[in-house]
């Protein structure tokens, strides 16, 4: 864990959080700045600044993602769910912990519509396509 890392500091018990659920890989709270009721943050304890440094064999606590967030739906009777995961500040990325928001959905609420979408440039997807090797 990161000394000056707010979320570390949740886990450590230094701050205050209203947790929903807690085991020994992860940790699931309320956000203190909710976008809707019932928005909440599934961490994981393990401090990781973006998913892209999570060690595979690290990765468990994904495992659970599906049963919180059923669950949190049906506390909250949300008609729907998003589960956003943003990496790096351009993203929008504000506290430096890889975290997930569970952010349950009801009609007509106004949040998170995306912008328009372009068709796909072919130039662009063959260069991609050229380069992504895993």
């Amino acid at each position: 864990m990161v000394d000056d890392c707010l979320f570390c500091k949740i886990v450590r018990g230094e701050m205050p959080s209203h947790t929903l659920y807690e085991d020994e890989e992860v940790k699931v709270f309320l956000d203190i700045f909710p976008v809707s009721k019932g928005h909440s943050l599934v961490i994981p304890k393990k401090h990781y600044e973006q998913i892209i440094d999570v060690p595979e064999e690290e990765m468990a606590f994904l495992k659970k993602l599906p049963e919180i967030s059923k669950k949190l739906k049906e506390v909250t009777e949300a008609t729907g769910l998003n589960v956003v995961q943003s990496n790096g500040k351009d993203a929008g990325q504000v506290i430096g912990h890889v975290h997930f928001h569970l952010i349950p959905r009801f009609p007509e609420d106004g949040i998170m519509k995306l912008p328009a979408q372009s068709e796909l440039d072919e130039s662009v997807a063959k260069e991609i396509l050229e380069k992504f090797k895993i």
